[in-house]
């Protein structure tokens, strides 16, 4: 039986995580592995319905206040856990998640400025301590990212914070870097598609070696 492996895709908006996810799917799929793709939040039914909570508030809505923000995702992600990633670990299965903690410390650390200390110790409690294998950072300057939205047909609540958020959550992320540059391998987004599934292909290849 193949070990399972827990992969995951980080990077901020427009980053192309979502296209990259599909491509190394389709290519481990080929290979003869059972793959899992899923996101947070959501992955689950309730975690779904949380997912619009989140991104898709109407602007008539009053401002969701940080705190209550962080406790959406980690709610979305202890069901996630639950429901879908352990039990597909267990099975042996490849999981391919589009974003997960390092997420929550760059958006709601960096970004809204939540402590750092209490902010790892609650992502922990809602994750059981679980951590990917391997992680995929696709580096964009927030600008160069947020200019490539104008072709998606939807554009949510976090795509419409201000540059100086999406700067803030950007260097959140340098700090998690370097504090596990083992885990996280960090990919130019800025080069052409079949170059970043390449170097992701490689990653892989040695991973699964």
């Amino acid at each position: 039986m193949k070990r399972s492996f827990f992969i995951t895709f980080e990077g901020g908006e427009g980053s192309g995580k979502s296209t990259q996810l599909a491509l190394l799917s389709d290519y481990l799929k080929a290979l003869g592995f059972s793959v899992v793709c899923t996101r947070e939040p959501g992955g689950t039914q309730l975690g779904e319905v949380i997912r619009k909570l989140i991104l898709n508030a109407p602007e008539a809505d009053p401002e969701i206040a940080p705190k209550t923000e962080l406790f959406l995702y980690l709610a979305s992600r202890a069901q996630h856990i639950s429901e879908v990633i352990q039990p597909a670990l267990n099975d042996g299965k490849i999981i391919l998640c589009d974003r997960f903690t390092d997420a929550t410390l760059a958006y709601q650390g960096a970004g809204r400025g939540l402590p750092k200390t209490e902010l790892v110790q609650m992502t922990q409690i809602a994750s059981s301590n679980l951590e990917p294998d391997l992680t995929f950072f696709l580096d964009i300057k927030p600008e160069a990212g947020l200019a490539r939205l104008g072709g998606r047909e939807e554009i949510n609540r976090m795509d419409q914070e201000a540059l100086q958020f999406h700067e803030s959550v950007y260097q959140g992320y340098k700090g998690i870097i370097a504090e596990n540059p083992t885990r996280i391998n960090v990919i130019d987004a800025t080069d052409s598609i079949e170059t970043i599934a390449l170097i992701i292909r490689e990653k892989i290849d040695a991973l699964l070696s």
